[in-house]
């Protein structure tokens, strides 16, 4: 079976991965073309274009990046005609997404969709265009289920959050030998996740780190992309209490004593490693103006909305400055408030559902096409 594949994210780049692995054993001859990056590459298949290429963040800087964002629509859409696959897979992305959904339906490509447009955030209007354009929905979160089937009349198939295997499938690691390996000291480590994109990156870092100064009792250490280059972020490391390690997220936040990680999918992950956190977020003033007005959510982070309640902490736009963020950071060290959170991390795992996301798409995208079902 021809299989082509859409991620345009790292985060989708991690999951794409993993389904390529589950695709491969329910079809060893499976053929794969994909939008992705490094984790899908090594998989197999052939990579037609990285996600470092197809990464905009924020409404303002969608609209200065529309002439490429439309040619790279342009040139996904030649490129699946020409493979004629028998299914097409989209993870996340729904800006890109959507579109290739709506082009493929009409070609008669069947449409799998792994992991749902959060229009549950915002867009909901996009639901009329799911149920033309989606022949199979995969959702990751336990809530979407219900907001589907109940609220808008649309099976899914809900089948667990792909990170709890992504986590428990990493090799076990020695802090000693990661610390000795990377030249961190026996201090805690407070880890830094500043995002992905550049943009966000310099936003973020700018007022990340001004905190090391004032905890010289702890390390912190800056989790670099897989799509940024080491001399990206030297620019903007001049303290003596800061390092970087690039590509090493996991393995960073198996040790960490606590992080600051800018919204996403990296709040969950930090949930799921059991490292107390707070969750940070800034963007254009145009951008954030317009987002306000559009979704409707009590919170931003994953780990807050999957809980229905506040868990961490969330500095956004001109909350995240230096001077709360470190009385914010002050508290999350004292005892109290990380015991809390380590708790509710607990039952935040409870409701994720169990390992298999991966498997469980692979094995029905692969009967659908195959005709099993």
């Amino acid at each position: 079976m021809k299989y082509y594949i859409i991620s345009g994210e790292a985060s989708g780049d991690l999951h794409g991965a993993n389904l390529m692995k589950s695709l491969f054993l329910q079809d060893p001859a499976a053929e794969v073309r994909f939008f992705g990056g490094d984790l899908m590459q090594q998989v197999g298949g052939t990579l037609v274009k990285h996600y470092r290429d197809l990464a905009f963040m924020g409404f303002a800087e969608v609209l200065m990046n529309l002439r490429t964002i439309l040619k790279n629509i342009r040139f996904c859409k030649k490129d699946l005609m020409a493979f004629a696959p028998d299914a097409l897979v989209l993870i996340d992305y729904p800006g890109f997404n959507m579109r290739i959904a709506a082009f493929a339906k009409k070609q008669g490509i069947p449409v799998h969709y792994y992991i749902s447009p959060q229009i549950w955030a915002w867009k909901e209007g996009r639901i009329d265009k799911i149920k033309r354009d989606v022949d199979a929905l995969y959702v990751i979160l336990p809530f979407e289920k219900d907001f589907y089937e109940q609220k808008h009349q649309f099976p899914v198939h809900f089948v667990g959050h792909p990170l709890i295997d992504a986590i428990a499938d990493r090799p076990s690691r020695d802090p000693r030998d990661f610390r000795s390996t990377h030249g961190l000291s026996n201090k805690p480590i407070i880890a830094l996740l500043p995002g992905s994109r550049k943009q966000e990156i310099r936003k973020m870092l700018s007022i990340m780190l001004r905190m090391p100064k004032q905890f010289p009792d702890f390390q912190f250490v800056i989790a670099g992309a897989p799509s940024q280059e080491e001399a990206f972020y030297k620019q903007f490391i001049n303290g003596e209490n800061v390092h970087f390690i690039s590509n090493k997220t996991y393995d960073l936040l198996s040790v960490s004593f606590a992080a600051v990680v800018t919204s996403g999918t990296a709040t969950l992950e930090t949930a799921l490693f059991k490292v107390p956190q707070i969750v940070v977020y800034k963007t254009s003033w145009l951008s954030y103006q317009i987002g306000k007005r559009l979704i409707n959510l009590r919170f931003i982070s994953l780990v807050n909305l999957i809980m229905d309640r506040k868990v961490v902490e969330e500095l956004i736009q001109d909350r995240f400055n230096a001077q709360i963020l470190e009385t914010s950071l002050e508290e999350l060290l004292g005892n109290d408030t990380r015991s809390r959170i380590l708790s509710d991390y607990e039952q935040l795992e409870q409701q994720l559902g169990g390992q298999g996301a991966s498997q469980k798409v692979a094995t029905l995208v692969h009967q659908k096409i195959s005709g099993a079902c």
